[in-house]
């Protein structure tokens, strides 16, 4: 779903009605593209996220906090000289079309009362910021763009702000009844309905295109000529109305759980799909964005981590490869030992220079009593004895290596287990300060030639994922191998109950008693948070859970690795949003 006109005007019409008058008291910028006003009002302090990166640009209100970085960005230092302490007192939208205006009452560096704007352009790859004066003239931008980048509209401090070129499209609040009927009359008759509206009407998306015609002829992409002019007239004044009295009705379509679509009016074209509802456009966009932005952001940010663990991975698995095939090849070792005692046995019938040697292979007898023959190739450059010992060589040194390569391998594929944990724990980073504590595992865990940069930095308290039980007590979880190594060894009291999924990468995960007994739906809720956060995926996923006492870390092993034997086994589906539900921290 793209943000279209239809839904910013949505989202300005709830900030002008919970902010219109607020004071700005902070400012952020947390990414790059993305700016968070603190806003203060009679109703309480709101949040206004602003986000004009070429990804699912937005502007409206959130609940989610970021952790911002240490040193502020320019724009961010620029809009806090000037914006803080400011109101917000003009909230406009430019001619249905994805431009916004947030007009601020200050004062200038003299004292003297003026105003600011933050104009917001949710245009896809072309979005922006503009922060410009009273008379619109450009103080900064996002991203500015001179006239050898844009000739048409260019984007540079002291210019007056244009608007961008608009297109051949009509207003659909604007739009009459019979100015629709003759847009219509020019549709290609074979066509699909929704694409030529949105071709012909500014600032509708296509989920908004599909809706109109869908509730208009039961279909989603019926051709022009199948529909009928009064069905579809109906509904698109029928949301054309709903925008322009500012009765919206914010609704996200999820499928199997997972969000798929978004819009300021109900959506009745998904069938099956559950269609959930929100009270404030705010909170549908969190829902809907917060997921997604937050592996985005990680995925950004962590990509050294991602390589320097795919490139281990892969040189590990070929190393594995080469010394298995080696291990397969040690199993001659016998054969080599057979080979030179049947030269030893028939050295009498042998000299100097023979190429090879046929004997009678006394170990396989036949049934007439007979013996089969083996064919030995010999040396021709050393003596019989020689070529004995080069056999008997050979079968030691295959013996020696058998023992080492069994080592090696047993070393190669723990360490490959130990990257596919910090893999599982990559996935569960949610801030800078987790990639950070990968990062800095990953140093101590010798993998620091291969970190170009980086060096090791003094240990902090990890901040661990925390929950609580319906019964009030606490669980708490790792998230990597750092933070699971603090909550097992540090933290845990030896009658705290810990779990982790059986047999696979995941997640610490401590029940913590306080000297109280846990019921059992304590320790099916603790067993759900360790199979939720680990690789195992389905149901019934194969927790193991004991008491911490038992928990024990080997020498000199990897960060994140135990070993316990005493302990059961419970067997949990886990509920990812009941999960969420019960996070606190």
């Amino acid at each position: 779903m793209a943000f279209d006109a239809g839904m910013l005007a949505c989202t300005l019409s709830e900030i002008r009605g919970a902010a219109l008058g607020a004071r700005i008291e902070r400012v952020y910028q947390p990414e790059r593209d993305e700016i968070v006003l603190l806003m203060r009002s009679f109703e309480g302090g709101r949040r206004l996220l602003i986000n004009a990166g070429s990804n699912d640009p937005r502007i409206g209100f959130t609940d989610s906090q970021k952790e911002n970085p240490q040193n502020p960005p320019m724009l961010c230092m620029l809009l806090r000289k000037y914006l803080q302490g400011a109101k917000l007192t003009e909230i406009s939208q430019a001619d249905f079309d994805r431009v916004a205006f947030l007009g601020f009452d200050t004062r200038d560096e003299m004292g003297f009362e003026c105003r600011r704007y933050l104009i917001v352009e949710l245009m896809g790859k072309y979005s922006n910021l503009i922060f410009a004066d009273g008379d619109k003239k450009i103080i900064t931008a996002m991203r500015t763009s001179d006239l050898s980048l844009d000739s048409v509209r260019p984007l540079l401090p002291g210019m007056i702000y244009s608007l961008p070129p608009a297109q051949d499209k009509a207003n659909p609040l604007h739009t009459d009844w019979e100015g629709f009927r003759r847009i219509y009359e020019e549709f290609a008759q074979d066509r699909a309905c929704d694409k030529c509206l949105m071709n012909a009407f500014a600032g509708i998306a296509p989920v908004v295109a599909r809706e109109m015609v869908f509730r208009a002829t039961g279909h989603t992409d019926t051709p022009v000529r199948y529909c009928f002019v009064e069905d579809v007239e109906r509904e698109f004044f029928a949301v054309v109305q709903r925008i322009k009295s500012e009765e919206f009705s914010p609704c996200m379509i999820l499928k199997d759980g997972k969000p798929v679509e978004y819009s300021f009016v109900e959506l009745s074209q998904y069938g099956d799909c559950q269609v959930k509802t929100f009270d404030s456009v705010g909170a549908l966009l969190d829902g809907y964005f917060e997921t997604r932005d937050n592996v985005r952001r990680v995925q950004q940010r962590a990509s050294d981590i991602l390589k320097l663990l795919t490139n281990a991975q892969t040189r590990i698995k070929k190393k594995l490869e080469l010394q298995r095939s080696e291990l397969k090849d040690c199993e001659r070792g016998v054969e080599y030992k057979k080979w030179g005692d049947l030269i030893t046995a028939n050295i009498y019938r042998m000299s100097r220079g023979d190429t090879s040697a046929v004997f009678e292979d006394y170990e396989s007898m036949r049934e007439d009593g007979s013996f089969d023959t083996v064919r030995v190739e010999l040396d021709s450059r050393l003596s019989p004895s020689a070529n004995a010992q080069r056999y008997y060589k050979r079968y030691n040194k295959s013996k020696t290596a058998r023992i080492e390569l069994t080592k090696q391998i047993e070393l190669g594929e723990a360490e490959l287990s130990y990257v596919y944990t910090v893999f599982e724990a990559l996935s569960r980073a949610e801030t800078p300060t987790d990639l950070s504590e990968i990062r800095d595992e990953l140093y101590r865990s010798g993998y620091a030639s291969k970190m170009k940069a980086y060096s090791a930095h003094k240990a902090h308290a990890p901040i661990v994922m925390q929950f609580e039980t319906a019964d009030g007590m606490r669980v708490l979880c790792g998230k990597n191998n750092i933070q699971n190594e603090y909550i097992t060894h540090k933290l845990a009291e030896k009658y705290d109950y810990w779990f982790h999924a059986k047999q696979t990468a995941g997640s610490h995960v401590l029940l913590v008693t306080e000297g109280r007994e846990p019921t059992d739906a304590d320790f099916t809720t603790a067993a759900e948070i360790a199979a939720y956060y680990s690789k195992a995926e389905g149901a019934n996923i194969a927790v193991d859970y004991t008491l911490a006492k038992h928990v024990k870390k080997p020498s000199g092993a990897k960060p994140g690795l135990v070993i316990y034997h005493t302990n059961w086994t419970a067997y949990v589906t886990p509920d990812g949003e009941k999960i969420a539900s019960m996070r606190k921290k």
